[in-house]
This record gives structure tokens, C-alpha cells and sequence, in this order.
């Protein structure tokens, strides 16, 4: 079999990602192109965001250049062809993209922000409240738990939606470690909610578990840290130069 008729499926594709010497082959509508020799792909990364060793097929709909690109680097293979992707999608759901190309990978950055800000201003305000006695500050706190509580279910999701459209369900470390910080962060937020609203002095009983209260929701900044991370691991992957 000739070397560009060399078929790789989606798993050894993804042990020429850059690292540690390794190749760097892409697949495109198919084809497996090694772009070791480019200078744009070191380690394995591109432009800080797309990562070799995976089908960049839909990725490359965003892309400032056009096809002609793949003409300078050799072609070594093929993507079985059952696994070949072209992503394929409801129809309904490609005509919306078509239409409104902005839902192909804006809807989780922008609903991301809401968590992130309740879920880190929920504890602030818990902190003031017990330092100052204020209760404003305590009314706030709840006040953005629920809404963490509200926005995180939606982030989850178009997360998924995201990472199923755009990254063909890849289980690459930054999104293990989101699918499984994001349950147990919401998890611990709606918790949280119901014990407060089921005993609004919670943080006046420190013998009836105010303190562990508190330091439940003192647990909530530190998970949204990491899954923030990792999540702009995927984005903007840090350069190794």
C-alpha cells in the first residue's frame, strides 16, 4: 500500500500529536497530512489552539487561509473510512450554523462568565457577612449562589455541545478534568442553595453547622479555578518555547 494510502484511525492518529519527538500529522477532509517540517506547529501546537493528532476537519471552517496550505506538506495517509469526519449533523442544525455561525463556538464562552462570577462572588460576600454581620452582604451571597446555581447547568451543556461540534468528542486532560470538576462543582452549589434557603440563619448557628456551610461554599472558587484553566488550556494552550 503506498505511504498516503496508509490508513490510521482516530486513536494511532492521536499518537503523532508533537510530543516528545513525536511527528505532527493532522487529518483534513480525510487526509493525513504530516506538518512537522512547519514551523507553525511546534510541539505539536497551532497558533494556540488547535492541537495535532486529531481530525481538524471542522476546526479549519475558521480558518484565515484557505486549502492550499495542506499542498505544502506530504500526505501520509488516510483516515478509515469509517471514521471519517466530516462532521456529520442534523440537517436543522447545519442550517442554523449556516445562518448563524456564531453558535458553532460562541454560546459556551459567553455563558461560562455567569458561573464563574456568581460562584466567586458567592464566597466574597459570605466572608464580608461573617466579618461585618451585615446581612446585605448575606442577601448577596445568595443571591449569586442561585444565579451559579441557574447559569452552571447552562455552561455544562453548551460546553458538551461545543466539545461534540467542534473537538468531535476528543477525551483530551483539560476535558476529562472539566467533565469531572463541573458535576461535582454543581453538585456542591445546589447543595449549598437548599441548606440556605432551608435555614436562613445557617450562618448565625456555629454549632449547627455554620462553619461547615461556609466552608462549603469557601470550596466553590478553588473548583472554578481549575475548571477555568483547563478549560483555557483548550483555547490557549501555553507555549513551550
Amino acid at each position: 500500500m503506498p505511504e498516503d494510502n496508509k490508513q490510521f484511525t482516530l486513536d494511532e492518529l492521536a499518537q503523532y500529536d508533537g510530543t516528545d519527538g513525536k511527528p505532527v500529522y493532522i487529518a483534513h477532509k480525510g487526509k493525513v497530512v504530516d506538518v512537522s517540517g512547519s514551523k507553525l506547529w511546534k510541539s505539536g501546537k497551532h497558533m494556540a489552539r488547535h492541537h495535532a493528532g486529531g481530525d481538524l476537519t471542522e476546526e479549519f471552517n475558521n480558518a484565515p487561509h484557505g486549502e492550499e496550505v495542506f499542498e505544502r506538506y506530504p500526505q501520509v495517509g488516510v483516515l478509515k473510512s469509517a471514521e471519517h469526519v466530516k462532521r456529520e449533523i442534523p440537517a436543522f442544525l447545519d442550517r442554523l450554523l449556516k445562518r448563524f455561525p456564531m453558535l458553532r463556538r460562541h454560546p459556551h464562552p459567553m455563558l461560562v462568565h455567569f458561573p464563574i462570577v456568581f460562584f466567586t462572588a458567592a464566597p466574597v460576600f459570605t466572608v464580608l457577612y461573617i466579618l461585618t454581620g451585615k446581612i446585605q452582604f448575606e442577601d448577596a451571597a445568595l443571591d449569586c449562589l442561585g444565579g451559579g446555581v441557574i447559569f452552571a447547568p447552562l455552561a455544562i451543556v453548551t460546553g458538551l455541545y461545543t466539545w461534540w461540534l467542534n473537538y468531535m468528542n476528543r477525551l483530551i486532560k483539560p476535558v476529562k478534568v472539566k467533565l469531572i470538576l463541573s458535576p461535582i462543582l454543581l453538585a456542591l452549589a445546589v447543595i449549598a442553595f437548599i441548606w440556605r434557603l432551608k435555614n436562613p440563619e445557617i450562618l448565625n448557628q456555629i454549632s449547627s453547622g455554620g462553619w461547615g456551610y461556609a466552608l462549603l461554599i469557601l470550596t466553590l472558587p478553588p473548583l472554578v479555578i481549575a475548571i477555568g484553566w483547563y478549560g483555557a488550556q483548550i483555547t490557549f494552550p501555553i507555549h513551550e518555547d
